[in-house]
């Protein structure tokens, strides 16, 4: 266990972190799944700007890579295209 205040800081601060980050790549895997399952292309297209802005906001804190994020807003937009 650490000894220094700052490391103790850090080990909350982290965990703080990490919850969140999780909490964030969770809801964007489901609606990323929601997207692919949904049927009506109106409702797949009204979802698709939100689920577009969730995953640049994963990439921008490097939660995800920024050329997955790429792949993933491709594929999605294709997949709502073709539907």
């Amino acid at each position: 266990m650490a000894n220094h205040k700052s490391a103790l800081k850090r080990i909350r601060s982290n965990e703080k972190k990490r919850v969140l980050n999780r909490y964030q790549h969770k809801t964007t895997r489901n609606a990323i799944k929601a997207i692919r399952l949904a049927t009506d292309k109106n409702e797949a297209s009204e979802k698709l700007s939100s689920v577009i802005s969730m995953i640049d906001k994963l990439a921008k804190k490097n939660i995800i890579h920024a050329n997955k994020a790429s792949n993933l807003k491709s594929k999605l937009t294709k997949h709502v295209a073709a539907l």
